[in-house]
């Protein structure tokens, strides 16, 4: 089981043809020249060389690691893969498959079943190890917008800070990063339907609109046409005004 990926950037060297540019070039073992190009056939001896940054990735798996060498070869796990002839170096599989041919070779239960355990996903008290991303300077963007704002949602009025989530006017999933003025305190609920756009600004009033499909919900329906409880800056009203055009559903 893999705990945690880590990530980071190294710098890359890729080789290409020097004459046609592709990287489908082949070393040759004993003719002259050394390489030649699977694309245009140029023979050559010296590779173009160029180098990128790319981002890395290491697994980490700690104390679940067990060590299954010599149980199964390298083109039998590749087989196992959901894609065998990806050229990545880490491959999604399925466990059941993995089983079944780690049963076939060992012919013990006991080492399958100690690698499940190894494996397994599953933790007392029924929750379970996921990978998730983190939005970095998160907790800083909170803390910033509580200093200038105090503990208020900006849609709805006074609330207590636990209850309060900084929330960006526009996608940082898209951009990741926090801009200045780019963000307001709001209610954790409220938070959720401005990013589903069911709450928008009308930036034109100062108020808030409220889809129509939450006038049903009177504590949402008391909140259409209702002026916010801070005062925007120009940057405010230029991200709300993108939020209306773009996340505003059409009742």
């Amino acid at each position: 089981m893999i705990e945690a990926i880590d990530i980071a950037t190294a710098e890359k060297t890729l080789y290409s043809c020097p004459q046609c540019g592709k990287a489908d070039i082949k070393q040759r073992q004993r003719e002259k020249p050394a390489y030649r190009c699977g694309k245009c056939g140029h023979l050559f001896s010296v590779a173009r060389q160029k180098t990128r940054t790319v981002t890395t990735y290491r697994s980490v798996h700690g104390k679940r690691w067990m060590n299954g060498r010599g149980l199964l070869s390298g083109s039998e796990l590749r087989a196992l893969c959901d894609a065998p002839k990806s050229q990545l170096s880490m491959r999604p599989v399925r466990w059941e498959r993995l089983r079944q041919a780690l049963l076939d070779v060992t012919g013990q239960a006991g080492t399958v079943k100690d690698i499940a355990a190894a494996t397994r996903l599953a933790i007392a008290g029924g929750h379970r190890e996921s990978l998730v991303r983190v939005r970095v300077g998160q907790e800083a963007f909170r803390e910033q917008l509580l200093r200038e704002q105090g503990e208020i949602c900006a849609f709805t009025g006074p609330t207590p800070a636990a209850a309060l989530e900084a929330a960006h006017l526009y996608s940082y999933a898209e951009s990741g990063e926090h801009h200045d003025y780019g963000g307001l305190l709001l209610r954790r609920d409220i938070h959720r339907l401005f990013d589903l756009g069911h709450v928008a600004v009308d930036t034109s009033s100062g108020t808030l609109d409220v889809a129509l499909s939450l006038h049903r919900y009177p504590c949402y329906a008391q909140l259409h046409g209702r002026p916010l409880a801070v005062r925007l800056r120009p940057e405010h009203r230029v991200w709300l005004d993108a939020h209306w055009l773009s996340e505003r559903p059409r009742d």
